[in-house]
């Protein structure tokens, strides 16, 4: 199978602006999650490209929420 991408979602948590927000998609392989992408929202043409694991992924998002 190929790896397939989910669209790009703007974080729900910003500066109230809007302005500092980060986007992510998910990679995946069927059913299956296989990576995560992460990219900077004033960056249009998402020029760098973050991508990391589904567990590294959820580590963080724990770690910032608290």
């Amino acid at each position: 199978m190929e790896k397939q991408y989910t669209p790009w979602r703007k974080s729900s948590y910003s500066a109230g602006s809007g302005e500092a927000c980060i986007e992510t998609r998910k990679g995946t392989v069927g059913a299956d999650v296989v990576d995560v992408g992460v990219a900077d929202s004033k960056d249009p043409a998402r020029s760098t490209v973050i991508t990391v694991s589904p567990a590294a992924w959820s580590s963080f998002v724990a770690s910032v929420k608290g």
